[in-house]
């Protein structure tokens, strides 16, 4: 299933036959001057058994079997954990390429397609229980490297550097750095 946006063909779905879950990098303009836009983070509610408990993300989550593409779990996932209609106040752009999920340094078996809108219209958020925090992040400092950083991990009893994003008093890490990585290499080949 392909969607046609400015002559080019977005998959909505994924032939992959692991796990799958969909997340949406929501852009908008900037409220700050000088700045082109911001992309929305949320802070995940601490909860036991969750992998990515406590983490910097995007919106989004697990495929159910209800959901018609990869697409559709981003639109259903963002409306339930921030009220925000997409079909409504969002256009898509583009797909980034999946990543595949990561947890403690070992893949899980899911894969991750993050769908990147624009906001064309304003529109209040309303966190579900499964998030505690949402942040608009200027995309320029991330595309300068301005937020660069790297945070420690312990794998296997190794120490390890782990690049991030320092993100105010947040560290944005693993599959959201990774992603938003995607995300900033994306806007610099449409500016080139």
């Amino acid at each position: 299933m392909t969607r046609r946006i400015g002559g080019r063909a977005i998959d909505l779905d994924s032939p992959s036959t692991e796990r799958q879950a969909a997340v949406a990098a929501i852009l908008r303009p900037s409220s700050a001057p000088g700045e082109d836009a911001e992309v929305l983070l949320v802070r995940r509610a601490e909860r036991i058994g969750d992998p990515w408990s406590g983490h910097m993300a995007m919106p989004g989550g697990r495929r159910e079997p209800a959901d018609e593409s990869l697409f559709a779990t981003a639109v259903r996932e963002t409306r339930e954990e921030i009220g925000l209609d997409l079909a409504e106040h969002g256009v898509l752009l583009v797909r980034l390429p999946d990543v595949p999920a990561m947890a403690r340094g070992l893949r899980v078996g899911m894969v991750i397609a993050p769908f990147v809108f624009a906001l064309h219209s304003d529109a209040a958020l309303n966190l579900n229980e499964e998030l505690v925090e949402a942040l608009w992040t200027p995309i320029g400092p991330l595309a300068r490297g301005e937020l660069d950083g790297t945070t420690p991990y312990l794998h296997e009893g190794q120490p390890l550097e782990l690049p991030c994003y320092r993100v105010g008093d947040h560290i944005v890490w693993g599959l959201t750095h990774r992603m938003l990585t995607y995300l900033v290499e994306a806007l610099h080949r449409n500016d080139s």
